[in-house]
């Protein structure tokens, strides 16, 4: 009698590790975005309607709004953000199936470790080894196909694309958001004038 093939070992040990390693990553998320939101300017300089003022004509408002790009990005950063998690808020299947596609994402890459059955063939991810899925055979006589990691995320890239674009309305809904903040970016760039501005990091 044939011994059972090891697949499951160390799923235990990946389990346990998984909340560390996404704290880890969390926690490095959180002081980058803690970095780049230090660098917005004062909103009341944002809103300042004492600064606002209709271009003479195109080439001033393009003008503008690559000067104000500059000197207000991460405060666009912020408008563009809001309406995205506003947006989404509004539509609340949308929101759901990015829900599911993220919990799917962190199953995978972070938690499973036991191999995926497909038709009666076992496909065993493993670490980052660039092993080809290709015909590899167990101590049993089942056909196992290894997998690493760049394959994982290919594979989910894959899926997270098709389900946003095709089968849902999430891309819809992200694109309606995009345009709408994108809009009041660029009107808000072309009336705000830059005369007063210090754009030294501009440079």
């Amino acid at each position: 009698m044939s011994a059972p093939v090891p697949v499951a070992q160390g799923t235990g040990t990946a389990i346990a590790g998984a909340p560390g390693m996404l704290g880890m990553l969390s926690n490095r998320l959180r002081d980058y975005a803690s970095t780049i939101f230090k660098q917005q300017k004062p909103w009341a300089e944002v809103v300042d309607r004492t600064a606002l003022s209709k271009p003479a004509n195109l080439a001033e408002a393009l003008g503008r709004i690559k000067k104000n790009t500059a000197y207000f990005k991460v405060n666009y950063l912020v408008v563009v953000l809001t309406t995205c998690v506003v947006t989404f808020l509004m539509h609340p299947s949308s929101l759901f199936v990015l829900g599911l596609l993220l919990a799917a994402w962190i199953y995978l890459l972070f938690i499973r470790q036991q191999p995926v059955v497909i038709s009666g063939r076992q496909l065993r991810c493993v670490g980052a080894d660039p092993v080809p899925c290709c015909g590899a055979y167990s101590s049993q006589g089942n056909m196992t196909s290894v997998c690493s990691d760049r394959e994982k995320m290919m594979a989910m890239s894959a899926i997270s694309f098709v389900t946003i674009f095709f089968l849902t309305s999430v891309g819809t809904v992200f694109f309606s958001a995009l345009s709408i903040s994108l809009a009041v970016v660029c009107a808000h760039g072309a009336l705000r004038e830059p005369d007063n501005l210090f754009i030294d990091d501009a440079e």
